[in-house]
């Protein structure tokens, strides 16, 4: 079979399955209502699993160089779906279906592609120098967004499904930019990462408790 397959990927492959199963969400299973909320949650569990799967694949000491090539890639190619295509499948289910929308979604969608891209030749090229854990990032991560959306989305009520949907446009034409902004951003430690698991956490209830989920 075409691939690599180990306990490397799984997480990877775990988040890419969260992200469709949000699209569907977004979009409505067998043409019933929407649900971006269930979506949103997705898009948390996503994170979640990107978070972690680099440290996992760095525990197999035995990997070859096609392995760690292969890693970077498939973890860029799913990130896309994850938190490119699903939060602009979200944007669109939540109103962002005007003519004055779709350049923003297109917008959106095309720097975090873009990024991604970046961060695979950078990484490559990165790796033929040393083996060392990257330290920072150039721009905002895409996997950002599993933190800010929801913590977004979980003001839907206040702010009002009318209003809501050019505040969470907003939001991505800022995101976007900041995909591909030249600054840097220190990789987080696993502290760090603990405290936006708490972060996370705290979005969810108060997401679940604001949109009222039954």
């Amino acid at each position: 079979m075409i691939g690599y397959y180990n306990y490397t990927v799984i997480l990877t492959y775990m988040s890419l399955v969260s992200a469709v199963l949000g699209v569907f969400f977004a979009l409505g299973i067998d043409c019933s209502a929407p649900h971006p909320e269930y979506a949103i949650i997705c898009l948390m569990v996503s994170g979640l699993c990107d978070m972690f799967d680099g440290k996992i694949a760095r525990t197999k000491k035995n990997r070859t160089e096609n392995e760690k090539k292969f890693g970077v890639q498939i973890d860029s190619l799913c990130d896309v779906i994850c938190f490119g295509v699903l939060p602009t499948v979200i944007g669109y289910s939540i109103g962002m279906n005007s003519w004055v929308d779709m350049p923003v979604l297109a917008i959106y969608l095309l720097c975090a592609v873009i990024r991604l891209a970046y961060f695979n030749v950078a990484e490559e090229e990165r790796q033929k120098k040393t083996e060392d854990v990257r330290k920072v990032y150039e721009g905002l991560p895409v996997t950002s967004v599993a933190l800010i959306l929801p913590l977004l989305y979980s003001f839907y009520n206040d702010i009002g499904a009318k209003l809501f949907s050019t505040v969470y446009g907003a939001a991505m034409f800022i995101i976007a930019i900041a995909f591909i902004t030249r600054f840097k951003v220190k990789k987080p430690c696993m502290k760090t990462m603990l405290c936006f698991i708490g972060v996370g956490v705290i979005e969810l209830i108060w997401m679940l408790y604001k949109v009222k989920i039954k």
